[in-house]
């Protein structure tokens, strides 16, 4: 990294401050940063456009209640992977496309759609079909306990998270993602590249006024159809390492376990899932050493989980349809419609 893209103290203090405030203005952010709101205007366009931190609007907690959420698994000859990754990287449906290390699985999909028969069809007719396709294996997301908008970077102390406070959550109501009008549906879709959008940008681009753009934002968050999700670069992070555990669990056990499973700070995904494995858990990890190192812990803490299988990324080529290079940093945006 050149001196000049350097991440200081302040950049990892905005990241973290925006996970739990998105849209937050930075006259708010200022006086707990320490900064003037135009500082931290300066810092954030600079973060974005280096690709080392960006946030948009994502599917938030009612969407896994109403629609549908896999993991599909795909494999391919050695020689295909960065080819059908790109491929794969272009459908809509596919939101989140991992390389994974070479041995078993090549690609990790993580594929929204509106209900399950439309996901077997993109599974069977479209994900299948593709060149170079040798295996597919789809899991059902039957609960989703944790996820990447939840992730925090932990680089606030603790009177700068008080003072924040914790973010909104509203009333869920699950009906909500089945009353989407047209303009509901293009502010989400301009809100995916860049989640920050003021409201006059977003009135002017739908053709509307601030004042109805923030009552639909509101609705749409505070039903939990949407939420905000700020990602980081592994530069940015610190955490380089990708690991998803699939693992066994008795049923009567699988709801209680992502009390332990995602209260690790590394812990991006816990999922119970169709399948002989039941559990599946996604952590990003300082090394590789630390893999063999929070398994360990896992089964230690859990001794009814059995580990199954350890799925290593070594590149993410799309996450929550942003468009990645080789270092992980954000080069551009394949639009998602999954509402």
């Amino acid at each position: 990294m050149k001196d000049s893209d350097a991440v200081s103290e302040l950049d990892l203090a905005l990241v973290h401050a925006l996970q739990i405030r998105p849209r937050a203005a930075w006259s708010e952010l200022a006086p707990l940063l320490g900064v003037t709101a135009v500082t931290l205007a300066r810092r954030w366009e600079r973060l974005t456009g280096q690709g080392l931190a960006w946030l948009s609007a994502v599917p938030g907690p009612a969407f896994s209640r109403t629609r549908c959420t896999a993991f599909v698994l795909v494999s391919c000859p050695p020689a295909a992977r960065e080819r059908l990754a790109a491929r794969v990287g272009a459908l809509g449906e596919a939101v989140t496309v991992e390389l994974t290390a070479p041995g078993g699985t090549d690609l990790l999909l993580d594929v929204l759609a509106p209900d399950p028969a439309a996901l077997n069809r993109f599974v069977t007719e479209r994900l299948a079909l593709l060149p170079d396709v040798t295996g597919v294996e789809c899991l059902f997301a039957t609960s989703l306990y944790a996820e990447g908008s939840r992730w925090r970077l932990g680089s606030l102390d603790s009177a700068q998270l008080s003072a924040l406070g914790p973010p909104g959550t509203g009333d869920r109501d699950a009906d909500a993602l089945l009353m989407l009008d047209a303009l509901d549906r293009e502010l989400l879709g301009a809100l995916v590249p860049d989640g920050r959008l003021g409201l006059a940008e977003l009135a002017l681009r739908t053709g509307t006024s601030a004042a109805t753009v923030r009552r639909r934002l509101r609705r749409l968050t505070a039903s939990g159809v949407a939420t905000f999700r700020c990602d980081v670069a592994p530069a940015l992070s610190g955490l380089p390492v990708a690991v998803t555990f699939r693992g066994r669990a008795p049923v009567r056990d699988v709801n209680g376990l992502h009390r332990t499973l995602a209260t690790l700070p590394e812990c991006r995904l816990v999922a119970a899932v169709t399948g002989a494995s039941n559990v599946l858990a996604t952590y990003w990890l300082r090394d590789m050493g630390a893999v063999q190192h929070r398994e360990t812990a896992l089964c230690a803490r859990l001794p009814s989980l059995r580990i199954t299988d350890r799925i290593v990324g070594v590149r993410t080529v799309k996450r929550m349809g942003h468009l990645l290079d080789a270092d992980g940093r954000r080069t551009g945006t394949s639009a998602i419609h999954p509402w």
